[in-house]
């Protein structure tokens, strides 16, 4: 079996003294690990940083094999938001998330482009919106999709306020009455690009998708969403 294929490196870890296991989300393979021969030596530790883009080539005797990889760097991401610990702990949260969400080998070419897109954009102006789209983007993916698009109540699509914790649904002021309370804030921010996105904005839309992470996403999976994501909330208050 082989592919060649390009994608964004999730994680790297040793494997015996010489070589690493490689974790990355390819275009047209999804979520994929393999061993990387000499990956633990010095000459590529600055070619396996999270967030590079990699030309991969997999190879293995069986398709449900670990296989091996061999790489190409084709672009590298972590040194250029290193300045800025905002985007440094996004594309930390980035990685973790894909590796927490994705299920193994199966392709996400469309999700794909959009971590891309995300990843490209880091530390640029507007990427937090980008960041908080992208999240809602991952719930989408992966089947757990909130829809934004009109209030479930009243059907309008003017004045959405509240997004239904049950339901993943946008609701408006009028369509909430008394269970107001009872639900999730919908920052403004998120559904029109004309309103300002500011960090105060991010920590709102971050609470409204870490809802739907946590309950719908992480609890159906028996596991705790990743430190990463935490430590960019915190990045955020700081």
């Amino acid at each position: 079996m082989e592919w060649r294929d390009e994608g964004i490196l999730l994680a790297a870890r040793p494997n015996g003294e010489a070589n690493a296991v490689i974790e990355v989300f390819s275009a047209l393979h999804g979520r994929h690990a393999g061993i990387l021969r000499g990956g633990a030596s010095r000459s590529k530790a600055a070619m396996l940083q999270p967030g590079a883009q990699l030309d991969l080539t997999w190879r293995a005797r069986l398709e449900e094999h670990l296989g091996s990889f061999t790489v190409e760097l084709m672009q590298a991401r972590a040194g250029t938001v290193l300045g800025d610990r905002l985007a440094l702990a996004a594309l930390s949260a980035v990685c973790a998330l894909c590796r927490f969400a994705l299920p193994e080998r199966m392709a996400y070419p469309g999700f794909y482009s959009e971590t891309v897109a995300l990843m490209d954009g880091l530390g640029a102006p507007g990427w937090l919106r980008l960041y908080a789209l992208w999240e809602v983007q991952l719930l989408e993916a992966t089947g757990f999709g909130l829809d934004l698009q009109q209030c479930a109540v009243t059907g309008a699509a003017e004045g959405l306020a509240y997004v239904s914790p049950r339901s993943g649904r946008a609701v408006t002021s009028e369509g909430a009455g008394d269970f107001a309370a009872r639900l999730l804030p919908l920052p403004p921010a998120l559904i029109d690009a004309q309103t300002p996105f500011d960090a105060e904005q991010m920590r709102q839309a971050l609470h409204l998708t870490g809802y739907f992470l946590q309950h719908w996403l992480a609890e159906s999976r028996g596991r705790a969403l990743p430190e990463a994501r935490a430590r960019l909330i915190a990045a955020l208050e700081s």
